[in-house]
Protein backbone atom coordinates (compact mmCIF):
# COMPACT_ATOMS: atom_id res chain seq x y z
CA UNK A 1 0.00 0.00 0.00
CA UNK A 2 2.49 2.43 0.83
CA UNK A 3 4.56 1.50 -2.33
CA UNK A 4 1.52 1.98 -4.16
CA UNK A 5 1.24 5.67 -2.31
CA UNK A 6 4.24 6.97 -2.90
CA UNK A 7 3.79 5.25 -6.89
CA UNK A 8 1.13 7.78 -6.58
CA UNK A 9 2.63 11.06 -5.48
CA UNK A 10 5.57 10.54 -7.93
CA UNK A 11 3.55 10.12 -11.01
CA UNK A 12 0.82 13.28 -9.62
CA UNK A 13 3.93 15.17 -9.46
CA UNK A 14 4.89 14.25 -13.08
CA UNK A 15 2.09 15.10 -14.22
CA UNK A 16 1.73 19.01 -12.00
CA UNK A 17 5.30 19.53 -13.91
CA UNK A 18 3.74 18.71 -17.07
CA UNK A 19 1.07 21.43 -17.08
CA UNK A 20 0.88 23.66 -19.92
CA UNK A 21 0.27 26.51 -18.32
CA UNK A 22 2.59 25.81 -15.53
CA UNK A 23 5.56 25.31 -18.11
CA UNK A 24 4.20 28.64 -20.45
CA UNK A 25 4.52 30.65 -17.41
CA UNK A 26 7.76 29.33 -16.55
CA UNK A 27 9.17 29.94 -19.89
CA UNK A 28 8.02 33.48 -19.42
CA UNK A 29 9.77 33.71 -16.40
CA UNK A 30 12.42 32.76 -17.72
CA UNK A 31 12.52 34.93 -20.39
CA UNK A 32 11.88 38.20 -18.54
CA UNK A 33 15.32 36.92 -16.10
CA UNK A 34 16.89 36.57 -19.74
CA UNK A 35 17.72 32.57 -19.45
CA UNK A 36 16.74 31.85 -22.96
CA UNK A 37 17.94 28.72 -22.67
CA UNK A 38 15.73 27.90 -19.71
CA UNK A 39 12.90 29.45 -21.27
CA UNK A 40 13.18 27.48 -24.62
CA UNK A 41 13.22 24.21 -22.43
CA UNK A 42 9.83 24.86 -20.79
CA UNK A 43 7.93 26.46 -24.21
CA UNK A 44 9.69 23.30 -25.91
CA UNK A 45 8.18 21.02 -23.60
CA UNK A 46 4.95 22.20 -24.01
CA UNK A 47 5.44 21.61 -27.81
CA UNK A 48 5.89 17.71 -27.11
CA UNK A 49 2.97 17.43 -25.30
CA UNK A 50 1.45 18.03 -28.33
CA UNK A 51 0.11 21.49 -27.31
CA UNK A 52 0.91 24.22 -30.09
CA UNK A 53 -0.33 27.71 -30.62
CA UNK A 54 1.05 30.71 -32.73
CA UNK A 55 1.65 32.14 -29.17
CA UNK A 56 4.46 29.52 -28.22
CA UNK A 57 6.50 29.70 -31.38
CA UNK A 58 6.34 33.13 -31.35
CA UNK A 59 8.29 33.11 -28.13
CA UNK A 60 10.45 30.50 -29.30
CA UNK A 61 11.45 32.66 -32.05
CA UNK A 62 12.33 35.33 -29.35
CA UNK A 63 13.97 33.23 -27.24
CA UNK A 64 16.34 31.74 -30.08
CA UNK A 65 16.65 35.39 -31.50
CA UNK A 66 18.57 36.95 -28.41
CA UNK A 67 20.88 33.82 -28.22
CA UNK A 68 21.44 34.88 -32.29
CA UNK A 69 20.58 31.57 -33.38
CA UNK A 70 19.08 32.93 -36.98
CA UNK A 71 17.56 29.81 -38.69
CA UNK A 72 15.80 28.48 -35.50
CA UNK A 73 14.53 32.10 -34.80
CA UNK A 74 13.19 32.41 -38.55
CA UNK A 75 12.05 28.80 -38.26
CA UNK A 76 9.80 29.16 -34.89
CA UNK A 77 8.21 32.73 -36.56
CA UNK A 78 7.84 30.92 -39.62
CA UNK A 79 5.68 28.46 -37.70
CA UNK A 80 3.86 31.20 -35.41
CA UNK A 81 2.41 32.67 -38.84
CA UNK A 82 1.86 29.30 -40.12
CA UNK A 83 -0.68 28.85 -37.59
CA UNK A 84 -1.95 32.69 -37.56
CA UNK A 85 -1.15 34.58 -40.36
CA UNK A 86 -2.40 37.42 -38.46
CA UNK A 87 0.09 37.91 -35.95
CA UNK A 88 1.86 41.11 -36.67
CA UNK A 89 4.20 40.44 -33.67
CA UNK A 90 5.66 37.59 -35.30
CA UNK A 91 5.96 38.97 -38.83
CA UNK A 92 7.47 41.91 -37.19
CA UNK A 93 10.28 40.38 -35.67
CA UNK A 94 10.71 37.90 -38.49
CA UNK A 95 11.63 40.97 -40.79
CA UNK A 96 14.37 41.58 -37.73
CA UNK A 97 15.30 38.03 -37.96
CA UNK A 98 15.69 38.46 -41.88
CA UNK A 99 18.10 41.25 -41.73
CA UNK A 100 20.78 38.55 -39.86
CA UNK A 101 20.70 36.00 -42.67
CA UNK A 102 23.66 36.07 -45.23
CA UNK A 103 21.67 35.32 -48.50
CA UNK A 104 20.56 38.40 -50.24
CA UNK A 105 17.99 36.86 -52.86
CA UNK A 106 15.89 38.91 -55.21
CA UNK A 107 12.48 37.77 -55.22
CA UNK A 108 10.68 36.98 -58.69
CA UNK A 109 8.46 40.24 -59.54
CA UNK A 110 5.02 39.08 -58.49
CA UNK A 111 2.31 39.67 -61.07
CA UNK A 112 -1.06 41.74 -59.89
CA UNK A 113 -2.94 38.47 -58.64
CA UNK A 114 0.30 37.46 -56.59
CA UNK A 115 0.41 40.51 -54.87
CA UNK A 116 -3.44 40.56 -54.22
CA UNK A 117 -3.33 36.74 -53.21
CA UNK A 118 -0.54 37.89 -51.21
CA UNK A 119 -2.45 41.20 -48.81
CA UNK A 120 -5.60 39.69 -49.16
CA UNK A 121 -6.33 35.49 -49.34
CA UNK A 122 -2.83 35.16 -47.13
CA UNK A 123 -4.02 37.12 -44.64
CA UNK A 124 -6.33 34.28 -42.83
CA UNK A 125 -5.42 30.60 -43.11
CA UNK A 126 -7.61 27.84 -44.83
CA UNK A 127 -9.61 27.55 -41.35
CA UNK A 128 -10.51 31.17 -40.88
CA UNK A 129 -11.60 31.54 -44.15
CA UNK A 130 -13.81 28.19 -43.60
CA UNK A 131 -15.17 30.21 -40.54
CA UNK A 132 -16.40 33.29 -42.85
CA UNK A 133 -17.70 31.49 -44.97
CA UNK A 134 -19.65 29.75 -42.52
CA UNK A 135 -21.08 33.32 -41.33
CA UNK A 136 -21.68 34.38 -44.77
CA UNK A 137 -23.78 31.36 -45.29
CA UNK A 138 -25.99 31.51 -42.28
CA UNK A 139 -26.13 35.28 -43.10
CA UNK A 140 -27.23 34.78 -46.07
CA UNK A 141 -29.63 32.42 -45.26
CA UNK A 142 -31.52 34.53 -42.52
CA UNK A 143 -31.50 37.65 -45.02
CA UNK A 144 -33.25 35.25 -47.69
CA UNK A 145 -36.10 34.06 -45.04
CA UNK A 146 -36.23 37.49 -43.88
CA UNK A 147 -36.90 39.11 -47.53
CA UNK A 148 -39.45 35.47 -47.66
CA UNK A 149 -41.71 36.70 -45.36
CA UNK A 150 -41.18 40.51 -45.78
CA UNK A 151 -44.61 42.14 -46.80
CA UNK A 152 -43.58 45.69 -47.35
CA UNK A 153 -41.49 46.14 -50.87
CA UNK A 154 -39.12 48.49 -49.43
CA UNK A 155 -37.56 45.71 -46.92
CA UNK A 156 -38.42 42.73 -49.34
CA UNK A 157 -35.68 44.60 -51.99
CA UNK A 158 -33.41 45.84 -49.28
CA UNK A 159 -33.57 41.55 -47.96
CA UNK A 160 -33.13 40.17 -51.24
CA UNK A 161 -30.06 42.56 -52.11
CA UNK A 162 -28.24 41.52 -48.99
CA UNK A 163 -29.06 38.21 -49.15
CA UNK A 164 -27.29 38.17 -52.69
CA UNK A 165 -24.16 40.08 -51.55
CA UNK A 166 -24.13 37.39 -48.81
CA UNK A 167 -24.14 34.69 -51.14
CA UNK A 168 -21.75 36.02 -53.39
CA UNK A 169 -19.25 36.99 -50.33
CA UNK A 170 -20.01 33.09 -49.72
CA UNK A 171 -18.55 31.98 -52.85
CA UNK A 172 -15.76 33.94 -53.16
CA UNK A 173 -14.48 33.13 -49.09
CA UNK A 174 -15.13 29.13 -50.21
CA UNK A 175 -13.12 29.87 -53.60
CA UNK A 176 -10.45 31.22 -50.89
CA UNK A 177 -11.00 28.18 -48.53
CA UNK A 178 -10.75 25.63 -51.00
CA UNK A 179 -6.98 27.58 -52.32
CA UNK A 180 -5.54 28.10 -49.33
CA UNK A 181 -6.26 24.57 -48.21
CA UNK A 182 -5.00 22.86 -51.52
CA UNK A 183 -1.86 25.38 -50.98
CA UNK A 184 -1.13 23.95 -47.54
CA UNK A 185 -1.51 20.83 -48.42
CA UNK A 186 0.56 20.70 -51.48
CA UNK A 187 3.18 23.35 -50.87
CA UNK A 188 6.21 22.28 -48.67
CA UNK A 189 8.80 24.99 -47.39
CA UNK A 190 11.96 24.53 -44.76
CA UNK A 191 14.41 26.88 -43.73
CA UNK A 192 18.16 26.13 -44.13
CA UNK A 193 19.86 24.91 -40.68
CA UNK A 194 23.39 24.90 -42.04
CA UNK A 195 25.79 27.24 -41.31
CA UNK A 196 26.69 27.47 -45.38
CA UNK A 197 25.76 23.94 -47.65
CA UNK A 198 26.98 23.75 -51.33
CA UNK A 199 23.44 23.31 -53.77
CA UNK A 200 24.30 20.45 -55.89
CA UNK A 201 22.80 20.36 -59.36
CA UNK A 202 21.86 16.56 -58.71
CA UNK A 203 20.83 14.56 -55.98
CA UNK A 204 24.38 13.08 -55.63
CA UNK A 205 27.83 13.46 -53.81
CA UNK A 206 30.12 13.75 -56.58
CA UNK A 207 27.50 16.43 -58.24
CA UNK A 208 28.20 19.93 -59.55
CA UNK A 209 27.98 22.79 -56.89
CA UNK A 210 26.08 25.82 -58.37
CA UNK A 211 24.94 27.92 -55.34
CA UNK A 212 25.51 28.12 -51.97
CA UNK A 213 23.34 28.59 -49.05
CA UNK A 214 23.37 29.94 -45.67
CA UNK A 215 21.40 29.46 -42.08
CA UNK A 216 18.02 30.99 -41.99
CA UNK A 217 17.03 31.37 -45.85
CA UNK A 218 13.43 29.78 -46.64
CA UNK A 219 13.44 27.79 -49.77
CA UNK A 220 10.66 25.41 -51.39
CA UNK A 221 10.47 21.97 -51.87
CA UNK A 222 9.98 20.32 -54.59
CA UNK A 223 11.15 16.89 -54.94
CA UNK A 224 12.84 13.78 -52.99
CA UNK A 225 15.14 11.36 -53.96
CA UNK A 226 16.67 9.20 -51.16
CA UNK A 227 17.93 11.75 -48.46
CA UNK A 228 18.21 14.54 -51.21
CA UNK A 229 15.78 17.32 -51.74
CA UNK A 230 15.02 19.59 -54.63
CA UNK A 231 14.69 22.97 -53.63
CA UNK A 232 13.79 26.32 -55.28
CA UNK A 233 14.79 29.75 -54.02
CA UNK A 234 12.65 32.85 -54.09
CA UNK A 235 14.76 33.88 -57.13
CA UNK A 236 13.58 31.17 -59.09
CA UNK A 237 17.61 28.89 -58.50
CA UNK A 238 16.62 25.34 -58.37
CA UNK A 239 19.21 22.83 -56.96
CA UNK A 240 19.55 19.81 -54.49
CA UNK A 241 20.24 19.41 -50.99
CA UNK A 242 20.71 17.00 -48.29
CA UNK A 243 17.26 16.29 -46.16
CA UNK A 244 19.36 17.06 -42.65
CA UNK A 245 20.59 20.38 -43.40
CA UNK A 246 17.18 22.01 -43.37
CA UNK A 247 13.73 21.92 -41.10
CA UNK A 248 10.80 21.29 -42.49
CA UNK A 249 8.24 24.06 -41.77
CA UNK A 250 5.47 21.43 -40.76
CA UNK A 251 3.81 20.24 -37.19
CA UNK A 252 4.62 17.01 -35.59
Amino acid sequence: MKKNLILLLFVSCQLFSQNPEKLFNEGNKQYKLSNYSEAISSYEQIESLGLISSELYYNLGNCYYKLNQVAPAIYNYEKALLLNPLNEDARSNLVFAKRLTIDAIEEIPKTIFQKLDGSIVKKLSYNEWAVVSVIFSVLGALLFLLFYFSFTPSKKRLFFVTSVLSFLLLAITLFFTMKEYAYTNTTVEAIIFSKEIDINNAPTENSENIFTLHEGTKVLVLDSVDNWRKIRIADGKTGWIIADKMKLLTFF
